[in-house]
């Protein structure tokens, strides 16, 4: 399907994209919007995913359009070679015109043609400390990613990555009241069941903790849920007095 990317267009465009992105709900859900409108707005792209590597060693494909990136992925996985992971890595924008003439990843090249995907494109996303992200475009043609395909593709990468780390940002925000709730709640039971004050109780949680060997969230949400704390600490009394 063509797309119409000149003057104000593409910036119409783009800006229908970066609205549509940050009206999601959370991350996995800007994620997947990421890939469903990368393939209707970057020329040549016909399926479209998302890689990232946390901390430098956990790689996975995070969202896609279809089970076409997911398959292309587990053979850069298994061959440690592709445009996705040398975007991640090394380059910012990495080209595939032609599979069936690649010398750069000859294991991983060979393997994917099997997949009909002859052409690729992928742009880095972000890089917070370890933690790597790129887009990715997957084409059955050869060819199918021209100069318009990268001008279009570096616009959109950077509207996908604001929306991303502002979805992430909610994401964290929305986790760290939950937590702080949870320990509420924990610190509630003990204060109610044991006459503890506030403090007491937080200092009881974190002993239990660390006997434990628990997060501090994961016991509170036990404690909250439950009404009891681990079995080893089930003795815990009136000891902060």
């Amino acid at each position: 399907m063509a797309v119409d990317t000149t003057g104000e267009d593409l910036a119409a465009r783009l800006n229908a994209v970066s609205r549509a992105l940050h009206r999601q709900n959370n991350a996995q859900d800007t994620l997947d919007e990421i890939v469903r409108t990368a393939v209707g707005t970057i020329p040549g792209a016909r399926h479209a995913g998302i890689m990232t590597i946390l901390g430098k060693r956990e790689v996975r494909t995070v969202a896609s359009t279809d089970d076409v990136p997911n398959e292309v992925d587990r053979i850069q996985y298994a061959t440690g070679q592709g445009p996705c992971l040398t975007a991640l890595y090394q380059q910012k924008v990495v080209s595939a015109p032609d599979l069936a003439d690649e010398s750069r990843w000859p294991l991983f090249a060979e393997r994917a043609l099997a997949f009909d995907v002859t052409s690729m494109l992928s742009f880095r996303l972000y890089m917070d400390g370890d933690d790597l992200g790129a887009l990715n475009l997957y084409a059955p043609e050869a060819h199918a990613f021209e100069e318009e395909s990268h001008h279009v593709g570096l616009l959109f990468a950077g509207h996908a990555a604001v929306a991303l780390a502002t979805a992430q940002e909610r994401d964290h925000l929305a986790e760290a009241v939950h937590t702080r709730d949870l320990i509420g709640q924990a610190k509630g039971i003990l204060m109610e069941r044991h006459k503890l004050t506030a403090d007491q109780a937080f200092s009881v949680l974190v002993r239990v903790s660390q006997q434990s060997n628990m997060k501090l969230r994961d016991l509170a949400e036990q404690l909250a849920h439950t009404g009891q704390l681990p079995a080893r600490a089930g003795g815990e009394r009136r000891s902060e007095d």
